[in-house]
């Protein structure tokens, strides 16, 4: 059937042009509900899917529907000011590859995207050059009705407009928001039951805030990669028997000063233990880049708090001094990989290990997963992957041995 009339609302972001197609009926006035379904993927969230809220339109013959029924248009920009000349990463104005579609258990119509490591065109975060920051990207999705639906009825139903509401990713939702008394803000999913282990996740650089910006999403921490998802998946719950895991937001970067930043992460720990049922003995810290540093500059600052540190790809020359790395008594267990052109594993991962008494070592030649190769960098997917192992004891059971 021809399209023979477009309707182009100009409601702002988030609203949806639709289409008017001859000899059908329209939906009605009402818009219809356009749900944006995100996954953390080990290189960011991307959103993988629309759920559109047609379950009340009536039972929607299955075989009407397929995946050129609809087209996707996605745009995403940046939620702050991009000063001229500088460059931020992964904005983007195109379609997406609607692969196929279907419906729910409740009526509703679900489009599944193509979606990919590095692909461009599905992520929700962008990467500010100049601030060395990920913000979270304003999202707007159109969505263009290219043929009719059918109900069981036999009737035909033409969507006359799409409202976008939220973004839903149930691993990020998760976990709740929280603010210390100092201000620094936290995310944190709670385990239920008696007495749970703590483990605290501390970001990389670029999930810090940008405070001249008055951007302070304490989100890009969940969104980024799956550092601390991973401890929060049912297979790390099992291993720990269930366990809490907080994630602080630097209000710039750890690297930054890690002196004063590190009685502001106690106090949400300390915050964290009075609220909920916490082992006290059962206390972890793990990290990735600034936040191996800080994971390991925890360790130094408060040597009887942790039962165990798991520093990766951390920054050490120049922020620790020998002295201390010889005088940390925390089991540790050190991630690298030998690839890593940002902070070479040698000077700062390796020089670490020589250095912390006892402390454990996985040195990986590239960071591949699932057949893709991410940048030497990224270490930490193979803990979020509960993936080093020595002695065929794994990271996540070796952790949850340890006691304070």
């Amino acid at each position: 059937m021809s399209i023979n009339r477009r309707t182009v609302l100009a409601a702002g972001a988030g609203v949806a042009a639709g289409l008017t197609l001859p000899g059908v009926a329209l939906a009605g006035d009402r818009a219809v509900g356009l749900t944006l379904n995100a996954v953390t993927l080990d290189g960011g969230e991307q959103v993988v899917s629309l759920t559109l809220d047609t379950a009340r339109l009536g039972p929607i013959a299955p075989g009407s529907l397929t995946a050129g029924t609809f087209t996707v248009h996605a745009k995403a920009t940046s939620p702050i000011p991009i000063a001229p000349g500088d460059q931020i990463f992964s904005e983007y104005d195109l379609d997406r590859v609607v692969t196929a579609a279907r419906l729910d258990h409740r009526g509703n119509i679900v489009l599944e995207l193509s979606t990919a490591e590095g692909q461009l065109g599905g992520g929700t975060l962008g990467y500010i050059a100049s601030k060395g920051r990920n913000v979270r990207l304003n999202l707007v999705y159109t969505v263009m009705q290219q043929a009719p639906l059918r109900l069981r009825n036999g009737r035909a139903v033409t969507i006359a407009r799409f409202e976008q509401g939220r973004l839903v990713n149930p691993e990020v939702d998760a976990f709740s928001y929280h603010t210390s008394g100092s201000g620094m803000k936290y995310r944190l999913f709670s385990a239920s039951g008696a007495a749970r282990p703590l483990i605290v996740w501390l970001h990389g650089g670029g999930e810090g805030a940008s405070l001249p910006d008055n951007y302070y999403d304490n989100e890009t921490t969940l969104r980024a990669n799956r550092g601390a998802l991973g401890f929060a998946t049912p297979e790390a719950q099992r291993i720990f028997n269930g366990a809490h895991v907080v994630v602080p937001q630097s209000t710039s970067y750890w690297l930054e000063d890690g002196d004063r930043f590190a009685p502001l992460i106690r106090e949400i720990v300390d915050d964290v233990a009075r609220r909920y049922a916490v082992d006290r003995r059962r206390i972890y810290v793990a990290g990735c880049s600034n936040g191996g540093y800080m994971s390991l500059k925890m360790t130094t600052v408060y040597p009887d708090r942790f039962a165990a540190s798991v520093p990766i790809c951390g920054v050490v020359t120049d922020v620790l001094t020998d002295d201390e790395l010889r005088h940390i008594d925390t089991p540790t267990w050190l991630v690298a990989s030998r690839d890593d052109d940002t902070v070479p594993p040698e000077a700062n991962t390796v020089h670490a290990h020589d250095l912390v008494p006892r402390s454990l070592l996985s040195l990986y030649d590239h960071v591949i997963w699932n057949g893709y190769q991410f940048p030497g960098h990224w270490s930490w997917i193979y803990v979020a992957r509960n993936d080093p192992s020595i002695g065929g004891t794994h990271i996540w059971q070796w952790m949850s041995r340890q006691r304070g």
